[in-house]
């Protein structure tokens, strides 16, 4: 057929275009799917000609991780691993045989067999770890950082609330917030957006408002939908959907803004001080996080038959601690936290091998494998978690220090009207307080905490004393929850040289008395005074002692103690060694004047007996296989506990008994408190202290039931007391 000159142009345009068409790559979207631990790795998964399969290993390289967490919006790949480590996956097995340069810009631009082509099984799914730095400027696709989606406050009564729990949902997409259309929007995508910023839970809200508001406005939308099954710890592993409908101008026709109503957890609850009341009067949890820096991480402890005890970290998962999360009043898991990072627990480990669904209200509504034989406190489970963005690290500073871990604390506090910038005063400011200051600013643990701060001159601008009499529990989230003096500052000192300042430090100590090698070693001694000299001149005895002729005889109660390190620094005295106090009686110095307390109590909580013990040798003993000791008191070395390591008492030395003397036969409760005046900074005190039962008829004693402090039921333990005790007492 005889075609003329712009027929045979056309057919070659067409010629053209459908080779380029071949060249281009597939259009694919990724995700990271699977049983893992973080968001930036799992199980690759492709979503091709509307279907989600994986990519199987065989050729697989560093390469081909690099494009994907690439193109998931990562700077690079840490590492991959073969064999479905990340469990199998379901349907299509898209690619096999990938090669990649590591210059592509998507998978589907790696060469491969061909989308479909594959001789593998789910047993050779592959999976990558990517770095945890994002590409800046990232537009995500299927993938949505934290950063790039928010909550805003439309009414103006929630503008004023903090936290911010209702509003529109926007995400940022060429540097421009857009709203989400709700055609398709669902409860579960609610409730995996709540979780994002925090919240256990969503909740309805008024959409005739809403509606109201969304016809005044000029609304952009968001190009895509989001469908998620509610599971999900984060809104990146939830499916990219269809586009909303357009009519017109209009690119939501069938809706209006998405909007959420989150339920903040009872310590987020934005109520006024007496609701506090309420929200505390529940059973007590099944659940508690313990050794973590801020607030919303820690190693997971459940209770089981009246004792605490911890999780083996097989098979731990963000699903498991999203479950654990939200249970404790949190959002979404961030991290699934595995080997012990959150420090070593002790006692029992309850629970192995969880495995949660992700909807369930408790973790111990998960599967789990009550035989935890090969389990050891190195592989204890821990949790970080998303809590919301309450301001408090906008409300604190620290000033003129060496670096951004320490100097003079200065607070925003409101005078005259206005919000200025100010000291604290050093007056009674201790360790707890610190600790405090270190947690709002999200700096990790306190390290030491300051009285005089002249060697750092901080703003000139915030001289002035703002704050005073600040008394923490050492639980709270702000130094502003602590007691303190309300409108009247009273600061004998003053300001200037002498107020307050901490310096902080990523890692501490976390001491733990052995609770069963006391029970076991308990015992009653009557001893003449003539052989207690020196316990006496340490006030090792009891006040009737002053009288006593050198042939009276004392009676005392004896035991050995043992006490671990179970913390990510050494424990070592405050004091430094020249100022170290020597006791010639003993001959030896004493690093700490107290490192125990030992009291014995009536059943009514009255003190019938007490003793205490100078630290006058604080060194390892014994350590974990693996672990050198650094501390030993021979020819008066270095004191302190080693990571891993334990100092042991022997019930034979002087001071370590309490004199019972005067005390009648009865019951009573027996308690030893290790770093009683917190002198030095750990990362948990609760379970500094170990209680007993004790029956005494006059003769013997029975010492039975020795537990660490709040590890039985029967003892109060709240996540955060101090803030409910200093909340309601606020000034």
């Amino acid at each position: 057929i005889p075609c003329s000159a712009p027929c045979i142009l056309a057919a070659l345009l067409f010629l053209w275009a459908q080779a380029q068409a071949q060249n281009e790559p597939a259009k694919i979207q990724l995700r990271l799917a699977g049983s893992k631990r973080k968001h930036n790795e799992g199980r690759v998964e492709v979503y091709y000609n509307g279907e989600w399969g994986t990519v199987c290993d065989d050729d697989f390289s560093i390469y081909a991780a690099t494009v994907v967490c690439r193109e998931l919006g990562y700077v690079e790949a840490v590492s991959w691993s073969p064999s479905a480590k990340f469990g199998q996956g379901e349907g299509r097995i898209w690619l096999d045989n990938v090669h990649c340069t590591g210059r592509e810009v998507t998978l589907a631009e790696c060469s491969s067999n061909g989308f479909g082509v594959s001789d593998c099984k789910h047993s050779e799914d592959v999976g990558v770890v990517c770095s945890t730095r994002r590409i800046p400027g990232f537009r995500f696709n299927l993938n949505i950082q934290v950063e790039d989606v928010r909550i805003r406050a439309i009414l103006s009564w929630q503008r004023k609330r903090i936290p911010v729990t209702e509003g529109f949902v926007e995400v940022r997409e060429g540097g421009r917030w857009r709203q989400i259309c709700n055609e398709a929007w669902t409860p579960t995508n609610s409730r995996v957006i709540c979780g994002m910023f925090g919240f256990p839970g969503e909740k309805k809200y008024n959409m005739k408002v809403y509606k109201m508001v969304a016809m005044r406005r000029k609304n952009k939308y968001w190009g895509h939908s989001v469908n998620c099954t509610g599971n999900e710890a984060h809104v990146s592993n939830c499916r990219l959907g269809p586009p909303p409908t357009k009519k017109g101008n209009s690119t939501c026709a069938l809706g209006m803004p998405v909007v959420v109503s989150c339920v903040p957890g009872r310590v987020f609850a934005p109520t006024p001080v007496t609701g506090f009341r309420k929200a505390y009067r529940q059973e007590q949890p099944l659940v508690r996080l313990k050794g973590g820096a801020v607030v919303g991480e820690g190693r997971v402890e459940v209770l089981k038959n009246g004792e605490w005890g911890t999780v083996c970290d097989d098979n731990w998962d963000l699903r498991s601690a999203t479950v654990v999360c939200r249970e404790l009043g949190f959002g979404s898991a961030k991290e699934a936290l595995t080997g012990g990072r959150m420090g070593q627990g002790m006692g029992p480990v309850h629970m192995n091998e969880v495995e949660c669904s992700g909807f369930e209200k408790s973790i111990t509504e998960c599967y789990f494998n009550r035989d935890s034989l090969g389990c050891s406190h190195e592989e204890d489970a821990g949790v970080r978690c998303n809590v919301p963005a309450m301001g408090f690290q906008e409300r604190v500073r620290l000033s003129g220090g060496r670096n951004p871990y320490e100097g003079r604390v200065e607070v925003l506090a409101e005078r005259n009207g206005s919000l200025v910038w100010g000291t604290v005063c050093s007056d009674s400011w201790g360790t707890l307080e610190a600790t405090v200051v270190c947690r709002q600013l999200g700096l990790g643990f306190a390290n030491h905490a300051f009285q005089e701060t002249w060697y750092w001159p901080g703003d000139v601008s915030a001289d002035t004393v703002v704050m005073s009499g600040v008394r923490c529990s050492g639980t709270e989230m702000s130094l502003s929850h602590c007691l303190h003096h309300g409108k009247y500052i009273h600061c004998p000192k003053g300001g200037g040289r002498f107020s307050a300042g901490v310096s902080c430090s990523d890692t501490a100590p976390d001491l733990v008395l052995n609770p069963q090698m006391v029970e076991q070693t308990t015992y009653l001694e009557d001893r003449p005074m003539f052989m207690l000299q020196c316990a006496h001149e340490e006030n090792c005895l009891s006040s009737s002692a002053q009288g006593a002729s050198a042939s009276d005889y004392r009676r005392l109660l004896r035991f050995s103690s043992q006490i671990h390190n179970n913390g990510h620094a050494d424990f070592r005295p405050k004091a430094s060694h020249h100022s170290w106090i020597w006791h010639e009686c003993h001959r030896h110095y004493h690093s700490m004047e107290v490192f125990t307390h030992y009291d014995l109590f009536s059943l009514n909580g009255s003190k019938v007996a007490e003793g205490h013990k100078a630290s006058f040798c604080l060194e390892d003993s014994e350590c974990d296989e693996g672990i050198e000791k650094r501390y030993a008191c021979a020819n008066f070395g270095p004191q302190g506990i080693t990571v891993g390591c334990w100092d042991t008492y022997r019930h034979d030395i002087d001071c370590q008994w309490i004199d019972i003397t005067d005390v009648k036969p009865g019951d009573y409760i027996f308690q030893v408190a290790i770093n009683p005046n917190y002198e030095v900074a750990e990362s948990d005190y609760s379970n500094n202290i170990m209680k007993c039962r004790c029956r005494y008829d006059g003769y013997r004693i029975w010492t039975y039931n020795c537990h660490i402090g709040g590890s039985l039921s029967f003892e109060t333990d709240d996540t955060f007391p101090g803030l409910r005790t200093n909340q309601l007492s606020y000034r």
